[in-house]
């Protein structure tokens, strides 16, 4: 059984991760419909989960939806080794794993060529300056947007306060993107970093709509110690237009 897809290009310097590869996408590489032929070997719909942690989910969500192709997308080394690990235990047929830069691999997708796309509690970079390195971004979404059919959808989660609010920022504002949530949520309207998150609950707060939670997602062992520390779960779904 393969699990892994070749997409990154070879080591080139310092920095690179894994057996010989960087973290760069190769020159020239596309994913479009003739390779998820050739890759799956079928056509049917592709789930892109970016930043997969463990694999927990994705494999779960790929042994429970067969009818779907399921490409894991993840940086670090000990994160594919453990999908990889677990994929291979369920004898799945129908999840590749990719060890590649998630924005700049989505930049290589062929308009329409995914049904959804999941980022579950992606890094929330705590400090103030760091931000901006946070994966969702207005340019993430556009290719985002581009890359998934429309009607298809972006499923986000995180357990980050702050994060959530970054989310609605970015997304809220996009006329490429219906925010599809039917729960009111209330949250400071002002950006706290390490060490200043307790003043959140002192700042002005404003309502926004989120979602109910995925029944798709399984409760991993990362969400179980975030609600066991007592941290609020924000889901969120958009729908490409």
């Amino acid at each position: 059984m393969e699990t892994t897809v070749e997409m990154g290009e070879e080591e080139t310097g310092e920095g690179a991760r894994g057996a010989g590869r960087s973290l760069n996408v190769r020159s020239g590489f596309a994913l479009d419909q003739n390779y998820v032929r050739r890759v799956w070997g079928n056509c049917n719909p592709l789930i892109v989960e970016i930043g997969t942690g463990q694999g927990e989910n994705v494999v779960a969500a790929a042994q429970a939806r067969p009818e779907c192709n399921f490409l894991a997308v993840e940086v670090y080394d000990p994160g594919v080794a453990h999908t990889m690990l677990l994929a291979g235990k369920a004898g799945l047929t129908n999840l590749r794993i990719a060890q590649v830069n998630a924005p700049e691999l989505i930049d290589c997708f062929e308009a329409g060529v995914v049904n959804e796309f999941w980022t579950f509690f992606p890094d929330p970079w705590p400090k103030m300056r760091h931000h901006k390195r946070r994966i969702v971004q207005p340019a993430l979404a556009q290719s985002v947007h581009r890359a998934l059919k429309t009607g298809g959808l972006w499923r986000l989660a995180t357990d980050i306060e702050d994060y959530a609010l970054h989310v609605h920022e970015v997304m809220d504002v996009r006329s490429d993107f219906e925010n599809m949530g039917d729960i009111t949520a209330s949250l400071p309207t002002g950006h706290v970093g390490k060490g200043t998150s307790s003043k959140a609950a002192d700042l002005p707060h404003s309502r926004f709509v989120e979602s109910q939670r995925f029944e798709g997602r399984v409760l991993t062992n990362f969400e179980r110690k975030g609600l066991k520390a007592d941290r609020v779960i924000h889901d969120f779904t958009y729908r490409a237009r």
